[in-house]
């Protein structure tokens, strides 16, 4: 089963973008691309599986035919560890 959140897809919009940093009110949840985080066709991953990213980061990502798929995979994977201890270090995301 394919986790979803709606509430951290939402938050992740307050933060900066975490490849180039620029706050420009496009940033929003990307997904990773990867079936090893539950992508499949026509099915995005896990919703805990997200990097906050601007709209030009995000189409460069998903689809820069300039960079090689290792290095964009790389450029997600960087991204997604930010976002996820921005969302720790921010007081978003908290244990019951």
């Amino acid at each position: 089963m394919t986790y979803r959140n709606k509430k951290l897809l939402e938050v992740v919009r307050e933060a900066p973008c975490m490849s180039c940093g620029i706050e420009d009110g496009t940033v929003c949840a990307a997904h990773s691309n990867q079936q090893r985080d539950g992508k499949g066709m026509g099915e995005k991953s896990h919703d805990f599986r997200i990097s906050a990213l601007c709209n030009a980061c995000h189409f460069m990502i998903d689809n820069d035919k300039t960079m090689k798929r290792d290095e964009r995979i790389d450029l997600w994977e960087s991204a997604h560890r930010k976002t996820i201890a921005w969302l720790f270090e921010n007081d978003k995301v908290k244990l019951k």
